[in-house]
């Protein structure tokens, strides 16, 4: 079992900026990839942005450009890094630990507003 815990969403200006943390403790020698997910009320959960455990980043084309991944091995911790946040980032967003194929665990989730 992996436990995930989330930190770093609030309210935030159009414009700003915000980082989000995800703490990871557990069995997470078997994680191959974390990433951040969100979802926004009406809509379906969407990826946001992954990073692998060799390094190798993904990110939603929306987000594409003014965010950025990384990970912090020795504190089991992966951020996410948003700069000129738009309205259409409010969300709530999800860290996601991947363990193999249809394995995969979560955390509580942190909500993220922009709004003026």
């Amino acid at each position: 079992q992996v436990q995930l815990v989330e930190s770093g969403g609030g309210l935030v200006q159009p414009g700003g900026s915000l980082r989000l943390s995800c703490t990871a403790s557990g069995s997470i020698f078997s994680i191959y990839a974390m990433g951040w997910y969100r979802q926004a009320p009406g809509k379906q959960r969407e990826l946001v942005a992954s990073i692998t455990s060799g390094g190798s980043t993904n990110y939603a084309d929306s987000v594409k450009g003014r965010s950025t991944i990384s990970r912090d091995n020795a504190k089991n911790t992966i951020y996410l890094r948003m700069n000129d946040l738009k309205h259409g980032d409010t969300a709530v967003y999800y860290c996601n630990a991947a363990e193999g194929p249809g394995i995969d665990y979560w955390g509580q989730g942190t909500q993220v507003t922009v709004s003026s």
